[in-house]
């Protein structure tokens, strides 16, 4: 396990997950992130650069550009491994699973070597302390890269990962991870653990915004990303993503629920 220590960072932090080959948003967020005052040194990104999108390459080329702190995600991982899926864990056979196939294979052609040898230099968790807080980024999970952590999981899946996480770089008060697309906040196994959300696809909630978090002396804000979504709708139209993400855009809802649980699923949502 690889472990980047930022030491202390003074000021706000901005988190966000998942930029998905949205170049629209990860301009947004980074304008965001300036517009706050942020600097480069406080923002991280916990992993997924690139996804379901039309930008892969460009994205990537942003968030390098930047020179932000990134978690690896396990589209990073599978991408630097040459694997051929993006290795989410979705269960085989089902709608995520198969519509995978066709933003992994376009993501897979356009991540050249170099961006893949980055890839594969990042960080599986990231620590700092801030205002007195010993903050961990991690990507889903450390038990499995992409685990699926919901804010109605079961107590036991957090401090099973907590303790996995703690055995690696010793206590925290708080843990920041991604991978779900959905952000929460939930005091559980002894910590303050924040989904920060993701800037490249909205949270299937029926708005096109997406969500990032900033931590400051305060504490932690969950916060909407407005962006461009249209201008990402049609990038996915003209490089032929229509599997039903580039609708999500534009609806603010996913083209399947078989990821979530039962308990976050909407009642009137009927795939396709």
């Amino acid at each position: 396990m690889k472990i980047q220590d930022l030491g202390a960072l003074i000021g706000d932090v901005m988190l966000f997950g998942g930029p998905y080959s949205n170049e629209q948003a990860t301009w947004a967020a980074l304008n965001a992130a300036a517009a706050r005052g942020i600097a480069a040194t406080n923002v991280i990104c916990t992993g997924d650069v690139v996804a379901y999108c039309a930008s892969p390459a460009r994205t990537v080329a942003l968030v390098r550009d930047a020179g932000i702190t990134v978690v690896a995600g396990n589209c990073e991982r599978q991408l630097a491994a040459g694997a051929m899926d993006c290795g989410c864990g979705f269960e085989d056979g089902t709608a995520c699973d198969l519509l995978s196939a066709g933003w992994y294979a376009h993501v897979d052609k356009e991540i050249g070597v170099k961006d893949r040898d980055w890839m594969a230099g990042l960080p599986d968790v990231v620590v700092f302390t801030h205002c007195g807080r010993r903050v961990a980024v991690i990507h889903g999970g450390v038990t499995y890269i992409a685990r699926f952590i919901w804010s109605v999981s079961a107590e036991t899946v957090f401090s099973e990962e907590v303790a996995a996480l703690q055995a690696q770089v010793g206590k925290v008060d708080m843990v920041v991870a991604g991978h779900s697309g959905v952000a929460f906040a939930r005091d559980v196994a002894g910590v303050r653990w924040i989904n920060a959300g993701v800037i490249g696809m909205p949270a299937h909630d029926g708005t096109r915004d997406t969500r990032f978090a900033v931590l400051s002396e305060r504490g932690v804000a969950i916060l909407p990303l407005v962006y461009d979504a249209e201008a990402a709708f049609a990038d996915m139209e003209q490089v032929g993503l229509r599997q039903g993400y580039d609708q999500a855009l534009v609806t603010g809802f996913w083209p399947s629920e078989d990821v979530l649980p039962p308990e976050l699923r909407l009642p009137d949502f009927a795939n396709g």
